[in-house]
């Protein structure tokens, strides 16, 4: 929905479909509320998505319509705060709603949340939409979008779980996503008014900063799915507590967002600079994390965490600043959606092949670290088994059937139950390390495509400056 969305407000306006987003999203909430099936579930989770979807996308345009490019960093360093805080209360709060009442009630509390925001858009957000002239609008690029993108997510998010990477199921989407993504690029170069215009790709500034969104993307979902899974399998804690350590990494983002934004409309919009600044601070966290081992003190775990959010936490303004400031207004909406889209795929990317990685350096790890005494008291296929699905670091059921297992074994069985904890332990530790590792070298090469960004000053215009008769303010609409 994101590139889609956006392209679409450029075209229309964003005040309809923002209202309409929240509708969908609100109306995906009470049908998720009202699930009687996991299928059921699924299917309206997904009409949640596509609410959610265009609301990422508006959001982040919006704030190039209400502010001119000099005063937008301030803005979007609140935004991207806002977005990080967000992630830290949502996850407490739903758990503590869950523990109270039920899980229904996660969905059903976005109702008087929304139904007020939909009424304060309507009464006071501008309206503001392309000058009228009749538009084409290009339904093939739509469609042939979506046909490369669905498959290519779900390829990326079965490969290696629930079917092997070369698979058929795999394969064959990663195939029919290559062919819908050549067409789709053959159908962009021909459509009067293309979804997604190619001729944002050959503007240097915005190919490069799609570059390094997806890269730090790619860092980024490593970061916040695997670091949970460092203090439960490697440090010990429980599964409730795991999930709390995430919200020093979350705050730092909040402080880095701001102070970056702030910093941008402050101090001349030298996005590159604080890019290049960002990056660095950013691989130093992402760096010390994958140093870390199950002898790492909680306190550096979490000194670390947060190196790594306040350097990710600079990076969200920025490159969505130096798209908005290098693409014409009409092609606004589209680019900056863009940015959340790259995003979106470099994660996606990121988690599949990470994951991969996980789960190859634990079982290698693990098979070669277990003492020959451990694996005779073991059932024939439980190692193989635990190798490809370390259960016993994180569930409590598992961790009892073994203890079952080795106090048949007589005295010795304590002894060497808790050399196989270890030897869990310790290839967790190891396969993580090498999962920040490559993470380490995305951000770097981001680091490097930064080094070539050209840096042009922020304007300081106002929408109506921006392109004379590009748009038309509604009757009423307060100056941009």
């Amino acid at each position: 929905m994101v590139p889609i969305v956006g392209r679409l407000t450029d075209i229309y306006g964003r005040k309809w479909f923002f209202v309409a987003a929240i509708v969908i999203f609100l109306i995906g909430s009470v049908l998720a509320g009202l699930s009687q099936s996991m299928t059921q579930l699924i299917v309206f989770r997904a009409v949640q998505g596509l609410g959610g979807g265009a609301i990422m996308a508006i959001s982040f345009v919006s704030v190039g319509d209400l502010f001119p490019p000099a005063e937008r960093g301030k803005s979007q360093g609140y935004l991207a705060a806002v977005f990080a805080l967000s992630s830290v209360l949502g996850p407490t709060l739903g758990g503590l709603i869950t523990d109270q009442l039920s899980w229904h009630w996660i969905f059903f509390i976005n109702l008087p949340l929304g139904i007020p925001i939909i009424l304060l858009f309507i009464a006071f957000f501008p309206q503001i939409r392309s000058a009228d002239v009749k538009h084409q609008l290009d339904y093939l690029g739509v469609v042939t979008l979506i046909l490369a993108v669905v498959p290519l997510m779900l390829a990326f998010s079965w490969g290696g779980v629930q079917y092997p990477w070369a698979s058929i199921q795999v394969v064959g989407f990663l195939i029919f996503a290559g062919v819908m993504a050549m067409l789709f690029l053959f159908i962009e170069s021909r459509a009067p008014e293309p979804i997604v215009p190619l001729s944002l790709f050959r503007n240097r500034v915005v190919s490069l900063s799609f570059v390094t969104i997806f890269l730090t993307g790619f860092a980024m979902f490593g970061g916040i799915i695997f670091i949970p899974l460092y203090f439960q399998g490697v440090l010990g804690k429980s599964a409730t507590s795991s999930g709390s350590f995430m919200t020093p990494m979350m705050l730092g983002m909040v402080v880095g967002a701001t102070v970056s934004g702030q910093a941008l409309s402050r101090m001349g919009g030298h996005y590159r600079r604080q890019g290049l600044i960002g990056l660095s601070i950013l691989a130093v966290g992402v760096f010390l994390i994958s140093r870390m081992t199950a002898d790492t003190s909680f306190g550096v775990a979490i000194f670390n965490l947060v190196i790594m959010g306040f350097g990710m936490g600079t990076t969200f303004p920025i490159y969505t600043i130096a798209v908005q400031n290098a693409v014409p207004y009409r092609f606004m909406g589209v680019a900056t959606s863009a940015t959340q889209f790259f995003r979106t795929i470099g994660g996606t990317l990121g988690l599949a092949i990470l994951g991969s990685v996980l789960t190859n350096r634990f079982a290698s790890e693990l098979t070669g670290s277990v003492s020959q005494g451990v694996k005779d008291v073991l059932p024939e296929g439980r190692l193989s088994s635990m190798a490809h699905n370390p259960q016993a670091l994180i569930n409590p059921e598992v961790q009892a059937q073994l203890q079952e297992t080795f106090n048949q074994v007589g005295p010795q069985g304590a002894g060497l139950l808790e050399q196989l904890i270890v030897a869990l332990r310790t290839s967790m530790s190891s396969a993580i390390g090498d999962v920040f590792t490559i993470a380490l070298v995305a951000v770097v090469a981001a680091w490097l495509v930064t080094l070539f960004l050209r840096e042009m000053p922020l304007k300081g215009r106002t929408l109506e400056e921006a392109e004379p008769g590009s748009v038309q303010p509604q009757p009423g609409m307060g100056r941009g």
